[in-house]
């Protein structure tokens, strides 16, 4: 288990930036891990996954600890369902589609997210009308400081919109380990009334569709509207949907009728961040290497050599637009270091 030292982090994190790691390991078991922490405890640690949902904007003055355990087991199982785990290192959509191939359900939603299993419970992901927590059971966890393992149930994560207990509370204090998930055998409970999604299956004649035919029509649509990250350095949905009171919404509404919207509760809304992005004008838009991609206004993309400190000014400078024009702060979905 070699410490490296000045590491380039370039193939590491999705944006592609070119930053360095002052010290360097990949931690391939439990055992490894446990024993880097009682040598570094005391230390600087960056925690370094599957590098999708992160900003880098300087060099990392710690030890990246880079999170490869691996494996995939049934816990338990009966006729109508499955629980699962699934180690912290496993890319997240080869566990989609390892689960597909054994027609588990529940997680077809949720193809084609970038990332690594570990980084799921501390985002709540989710896509088309599903989230982690719908399937989630229990995450294990590892203390840094104390190395005590403790399991984390879907109460105790305190999830809500792209939102955790790892993101408030317990953040920098847990290494997840593992993510057990429950999953349908048969019967699978479909949900496919997101908009995008409902209008594709349609499209394809899919009114009946498996939970194969609802992946696909996911992947197919992420694809045509997300750039692929080895092709075009990018971390997805870099800002949240904002959620705003009845005020606001009504007066979003009043000067722009077309505005889509999700009725969140009888006195909040969600609008698009994407939609806002692209009102404002930045659809598409190039400051040197640093933009927005042409097909959807919520992706910043590194065109080549932007830094992260450019990207990080190009969405201050699209925050400070959405918020001057509608009266709305979109906050970051990923995490800017």
């Amino acid at each position: 288990m070699p410490i490296e030292a000045d590491k380039s982090l370039k193939h590491l994190n999705t944006f592609g930036i070119d930053c360095k790691a002052r010290r360097f390991v990949t931690i391939k078991t439990k055992e490894d891990l446990k024993a880097v922490l009682a040598t570094e405890k005391d230390k600087p640690l960056f925690i370094l996954g599957g590098g999708s949902n992160m900003l880098l904007t300087k060099d990392i003055d710690a030890l990246v600890l880079h999170i490869d355990l691996k494996g995939i087991s049934v816990v338990s199982e009966n006729e109508s369902e499955v629980i699962i785990e699934a180690q912290a290192g496993e890319n997240w959509h080869q566990l989609v589609q390892y689960c597909l191939k054994q027609d588990w359900g529940g997680i077809e939603n949720l193809s084609l997210i970038p990332g690594n299993v570990g980084a799921a419970p501390i985002q709540n992901i989710g896509a088309y009308g599903v989230e982690l927590q719908d399937v989630f059971v229990s995450c294990e966890a590892l203390h840094i400081v104390t190395q005590e393992e403790k399991r984390f149930f879907r109460p105790d994560c305190q999830f809500g919109y792209r939102e955790s207990i790892f993101k408030k509370e317990a953040k920098g204090a847990y290494i997840i380990t593992s993510v057990q998930l429950r999953l349908s055998k048969k019967e699978h409970l479909l949900h496919m009334h997101y908009g995008a999604l409902q209008k594709e299956l349609k499209e394809r004649g899919l009114e009946n569709p498996t939970i194969q035919d609802i992946a696909e029509t996911v992947i197919q649509i992420r694809k045509s509207k997300l750039p692929d990250p080895n092709q075009l350095g990018n971390s997805g949905s870099f800002f949240k949907n904002p959620v705003i009171d009845l005020d606001t919404f009504q007066s979003v509404i009043k000067a722009h009728p077309e505005a889509p919207f999700y009725e969140v509760s009888a006195t909040e809304y969600k609008i698009p961040a994407g939609w806002l992005i692209e009102k404002a004008g930045y659809k598409g838009r190039r400051f040197g290497d640093a933009g927005v991609h042409d097909k959807q206004a919520l992706v910043l993309v590194n065109h080549g050599n932007a830094t992260g400190k450019e990207l990080w000014e190009l969405a201050l400078r699209i925050q400070q637009t959405v918020k001057d024009q509608f009266g709305i702060f979109i906050s970051p979905e990923v995490n800017v270091y």
